[in-house]
């Protein structure tokens, strides 16, 4: 509920309080859960109204919630099971302990038994504790002093104690003030209007029912000068309009729409704002999540903890639940509104043309690995291109996977054109899958494991004709599929099993678009129709929300900005005439329309966003850009020529890369200079097997030629055909005229020809060790900021350290790199983040912490009390769960960030959740204490590994355990009593990587079969971590004797050594060497080491290379599920 709700139903409470409606009012009290009533609550404790006082009580606080509710409600049973013995009214006292007391049990049993153990006493003044137990209203006294104090503690009664301070009648004098202003717009206002209602607007005219003549009823008389018409947005604006015109009513905002999803009446209208109409039934307005305004709450509408409480330090993370939008929120000066980009930040030049068989119907980038593009076409093809290569790495064309599944409409369909449009593709928010909507009624979801390696996933039989348009969202905190098609319908589907979960009707024209996001704690989907009409839905087969127009009746699509707190739709009407509009949330309006768009489209305007600052749209053969803030053209460009009229656009996440359809069946990738550097770093990759010397002969195929293997920046893919093409053709007899060959040859021994990559010298790589003025102590924990600005450490001495990039001319992204110094930040105050120590020895603490996903907060602990953070002012939000035992591992929830995994020293893992401060449930399975945990948002499981080595697999959604498995120690090597093992889960969120001091393996969940395992030879040293890279394709390993490996994830191959005198300065008479690896969020060649000296060093490779050496080529393109076994290129494999 939006503040301004909240407000009115003060207003309303006084109102009836005033009115002597004093039944109503408590009962509103309780239903809305705003105001504790403490003088009535002592009333009804006084009379022993017992039944009234839990009642009461129910709307602010369950039983359960945390430690100072159980104890209200326990107090408040006590004394009424008392009173009953006090009676001798024996049947009730057994039915109270028997139906309101042993809920109690579970918590204390010794003390459940000893109040039962009461009903055998004569007088239970017996007891030695009850024996000054005096008469019932001294008893009553006593325990109301209690609970007062209680509640008074309670944090879930925070800022509910007071009532606001309002003068007499406000709310009569708003309607007053709102009669002035409608008296004002009168044409021909008369000084004494007859006021007969309020469901109407006033007007003077004679024949309304608002007329004039009679003096008002109104409390105060039409007073003073009235503002403008414009000054007053109607309170409907703000969630909640209680006084609308009976003919169009004013819909409400978007946020009181969302906050109360319960079905509605939607008025239709043929222009207005996108808001939401206000439900007849006053009630349910006040029906809505009690949250106090100070905390946010991150679960979905349909979430069984909606009406938690929050903590005073709830923390304001998106949510993962996982949003549509992903980008991660960086520090100061992050917002749109302090941008410090400007125009020349655009991608404007042309770096390649990527040539399709056929016109391009749609785009979109990889939102984790940016240079991996999929492309999909009028022809039905489906194109994956890598840009660092300029390969077309995988490819697919329209094939029903199984026509006997397919419904009877389609079969004919199918029988006399066997072809079909790609109307979408788009990638997962992780980029595991991507799903595909053709014109003819199918729905394709494939998986993605990287490279060319694109496995079928689902295909769904989605709709009656042409599906329109596809997404991806996260209801319920799963991933789900978004549909619409020519049918006028929404349909919703699980992206794992394919299962139908709603449909949506509503529309009276095919349905062109659908837009899924959430806000706050509510998911929702927008959708537009081609016959203009924009409708909103709640996960709930309740109905649409609004019913509108968009702006010129057209076809329209709609997007967020990338940090969702901007809304934007561009359309074309059938007239041609296109529209470019944000819309104001608050108000539900059309904030601004911008200029620029030409007349007469001849086809539906495509738009992106990006940077959370600019806008894009392709419109007259050209781009065409703007500034959010600016309604007037910023610039436009013609890409060199060769457009579409109305071209497909798709910017990467980054906006450094902007991919824009041609007039001859091409892609057109545009850079900024960000852009061209990311490139030119992995272009290497495509000739990474000719790197072999001269005696190398390679046998060409047939088909083709080899040509000029140096290509300039900004030639055609048409110009060249790469000598190493790593098309994947997946389709069998398709085509491949316009397909590269891959060169190969059975005859060659080619492990002769491969060499490991060894990095020995400083030149050989790129290194930097961050500057450090405070106290070395050897790093425990490290991480990169989900921004990828900053890094954090947290030393063995209980001190955090945080450095930062900032944007210069040698760094224009500001993220972190290692050629250019950060800063050891500091906020103002010169505090530091330093966790509780207790009375622990810091030599046995186990440090641990965990960063939200919007960098906002840190959790951390080294063997006291677990410590919140907020990472820009370094104050600590609170501390909880002091030892023993103490945490040793901890996990945020990753789609709900105030549920935390917590493994501690005793070997148990609790299920915290922070907005109630309650332990939701105790995980029990090790045998020594919590080292690792991992949760998969696919599978729905956390993962958790042990000093005893083995690892565990829970459910969470019951928090059972399903199954358990140790690791399998090499022969000959015998791990130390407590080595920790790690796990963490590869992109797919299937494959789990396991660190073992011995070994590395690979598991795949939820059954835990060891597909690979890799064994480091001994002269290593012991294995100090590992970690997957961004993209999962490479993992790097650190050793005991400073050296750090890479291997190739799929195969566990290991293709590059980086020796320590490589980023260490050479003193012998220092052993020091990593404990600790992490890797750069979104650049997957850069790491960090965190190191025993206390020092932190980041390596990248050379420019000149762009990765950590050269896969053995026969391990080029293996997934990680293909292969199993072990494989080891120091040992057998194993």
């Amino acid at each position: 509920m939006s503040s301004l709700s909240r407000e009115l139903v003060f207003l309303i409470l006084q109102f009836l309080d005033e009115e002597k409606f004093k039944s109503t009012v408590h009962k509103l009290e309780q239903e809305s859960g705003f105001f504790f009533n403490m003088r009535y609550f002592e009333e009804l404790v006084t009379n022993g109204d017992w039944d009234e006082v839990e009642k009461y009580l129910s709307g602010f606080t369950k039983v359960d919630d945390n430690r100072y509710s159980m104890k209200i409600f326990f107090e408040i049973r006590k004394q009424k099971y008392l009173e009953a013995l006090d009676k001798t009214d024996r049947p009730k006292a057994v039915d109270i302990l028997v139906n309101d007391l042993k809920v109690f049990s579970a918590f204390n049993e010794d003390l459940f038994k000893e109040i039962t153990h009461l009903l055998t006493l004569e007088n239970f003044r017996q007891n030695e504790q009850l024996s000054k137990y005096e008469d019932t209203k001294s008893a009553r006294n006593i325990m109301l002093a209690e609970l007062k104090k209680l509640i008074e503690a309670n944090p879930l009664f925070r800022d509910k104690l007071t009532f606001p301070n309002l003068k007499n009648s406000r709310l009569r004098t708003l309607i007053n003030q709102s009669l002035n202003w409608q008296h004002q717009l009168c044409k021909n206002p008369k000084p004494n209007p007859d006021i007969k209602t309020l469901f109407v607007d006033h007007s003077c005219g004679q024949s309304q029912p608002n007329g004039a003549h009679a003096p008002s009823p109104v409390t105060h008389p039409l007073m003073g000068a009235v503002p403008k018409a414009g000054g007053f947005p109607p309170l409907g604006a703000h969630g909640v309009s209680p006084f609308q015109p009976a003919p169009a009513p004013m819909p409400t905002s978007l946020a009181g729409w969302m906050a109360n999803p319960s079905p509605v009446a939607h008025p239709s209208a043929s222009a207005g704002p996108i808001g939401f109409p206000t439900p007849n039934n006053a009630a349910a307005i006040l029906k809505r999540p009690r949250t106090p305004p100070t905390a946010v709450d991150y679960q979905t509408a349909d979430s069984e903890h909606v009406l938690k409480r929050s903590r005073p330090f709830g923390m304001s993370d998106e949510v993962n639940n996982l949003p549509v939008n992903i980008l991660p929120v960086g520090y100061a000066a992050q917002s749109h509104g302090q941008s410090s980009y400007s125009s020349d930040d655009l991608p404007k030049d042309v770096l390649m043309t990527l040539n399709q068989s056929s016109a391009v119907r749609s785009m979109d980038f990889h939102p984790v690995q940016q240079i991996i593009l999929l492309v999909g076409t009028t022809a039905g093809d489906i194109n994956v291109w890598d840009l660092g290569s300029r390969d077309k790495v995988a490819f697919r064309n329209f094939k029903v996977w199984d026509h006997g599944a397919r419904s009877m409409p389609l079969q004919p369909s199918l029988a006399n054109d066997y072809s079909a449009s790609i109307n979408r593709v788009i990638w997962s928010p992780d980029g595991t899958l991507f799903g595909v909507a053709y014109s003819k009624q199918i729905v394709h979801i494939y998986s993605y494991h990287g490279g060319g390696d694109v496995r079928n996933h689902l295909e769904i039989d989605a709709h009656a004709g042409s599906v329109n348009d596809l997404a991806f969202s996260y209801p319920n905190k799963q991933l789900s599929v978004v549909t619409c098609g020519e049918d006028r319908l929404i349909k919703v589907w699980d992206a794992v099993t394919g299962a139908k979960q709603y449909v949506f009707e509503g529309h009276d024209a095919p349905v062109y678009s659908v837009c899924p996001h959430h806000k706050e704690n509510i998911q929702f989907i927008f959708s537009t129709a081609i016959d203009g009409k924009i409708k909103a839905w709640l996960y709930d087969n309740a109905g649409s929300r609004v019913d509108y127009d968009a702006p010129g009746h057209s076809s329209t699509t709609m997007s967020y900005s990338a940090d969702g707190t901007r809304l934007f739709s561009c359309g074309t009407s059938k007239e041609g005439d296109s529209y470019l509009v944000e819309w104001n949330e608050s108000e539900g309006a059309v904030k601004r329309t911008y200029h620029g768009l030409g007349k007469r489209s001849p086809g539906v305007v495509h738009f992106d966003t990006t940077k959370n600052r600019f806008l894009a749209a392709g419109d007259e053969f050209r781009i065409k850009f703007w500034d959010m803030d600016n309604v007037n053209l910023l610039t436009a460009i013609d890409a060199e020529g060769g457009l579409l009229a109305s071209p497909c656009i798709r910017f990467n996440k980054e906006g450094a890369l902007l991919a824009v359809s041609t007039n001859e069946n091409g892609v057109k990738i545009l850079a900024n200079t960000d852009g061209i550097r990311l490139l030119r770093t992995v272009e290497s990759r495509s000739f990474d097997a000719l790197r072999v010397g001269p005696a190398a002969v390679v046998k060409a195929p047939t088909v083709g030629t080899i040509g000029a293997v140096n290509v300039p920046v900004g030639s055609s893919i048409v110009d060249r055909t790469a000598p190493i093409a790593s098309i994947v053709a997946m389709n069998g007899d398709r085509n491949l005229a316009d397909v590269k060959p891959r060169i190969t040859d059975e005859s060659m021994d080619k492990s002769r020809i491969w060499k490991l990559t060894e990095i020995n010298e400083p030149s050989q790589c790129r290194s930097l060790r961050l500057p450090d003025n405070m106290t070395a102590m050897r790093v425990s924990r490290l991480i990169y900021t989900n921004s990828g600005f900053a890094i954090l450490a947290l030393s063995a001495n209980s001190v955090h350290k945080l450095w930062k990039w900032q944007r210069n001319d040698r760094n224009l992204t500001a993220k972190a790199t290692a050629s250019v110094a950060p800063q050891l930040w500091h906020p103002s105050s010169g505090i530091l983040m330093t966790n509780d120590i207790s009375d622990t020895n810091p030599e046995d603490a186990v440090p641990c912490f965990a960063l939200s996903k919007n960098d906002s907060y840190v959790m951390s602990a080294s063997g006291g009390k677990i410590s919140l953070f907020n990472m820009m002012t370094f104050k600590t939000m609170t501390t909880f769960m002091p030892p023993p035992p103490a945490a040793t591992f901890l996990a945020f929830h990753p789609q709900d960030n105030n549920i935390i995994a917590i493994g501690m020293e005793d070997s148990t893992i609790q299920i915290y959740n922070v907005r109630v401060d309650e332990v939701k449930t105790k995980l029990k399975g090790h045998e020594k204490r919590i080292t690792g945990l991992a949760f998969s948002n696919i599978l729905n499981i956390l993962v958790s590994s042990g000093a005893d080595s083995q690892l565990c697999v829970w459910s969470t959604d019951g928090w059972e355990k399903q199954t358990s498995k140790y690791v399998q120690i090499p022969s000959g090597r015998t791990p130390t009593p407590l080595a920790d093992t790690r796990v963490q889960f590869h992109q797919d969120q299937i494959h789990l990587l396991t660190t073992h001091e011995t070994q590395i393996a690979i598991y795949e969940a939820p059954k835990l079969e060891c597909v690979k395992q890799w064994v480091p030879r001994e002269g290593n040293g012991s294995i100090t971590h590992a970690t997957y890279s961004c993209d999962s394709q490479s993992i790097y390993v650190s050793f005991e004797d400073g050296s750090v490996g890479v291997l190739t994830a799929s195969t566990l191959r290991l293709r590059c050594r980086i020796n320590r005198s490589s980023y260490l300065s050479a003193n012998p008479s220092l052993r020091v060497y990593p404990l600790v690896v992490a890797s750069h969020p979104s650049e997957p060649n850069q790491f960090a080491l965190g190191l025993t000296d206390g020092g932190v060093c980041v390596l990248e490779p050379l420019e000149a290379e762009g990765k950590w050496g050269t896969s053995p080529p026969h391990e080029n393109d293996a997934g990680p599920s293909t292969i199993s076994g072990a494989a080891n290129s120091d040992q057998p494999q194993r």
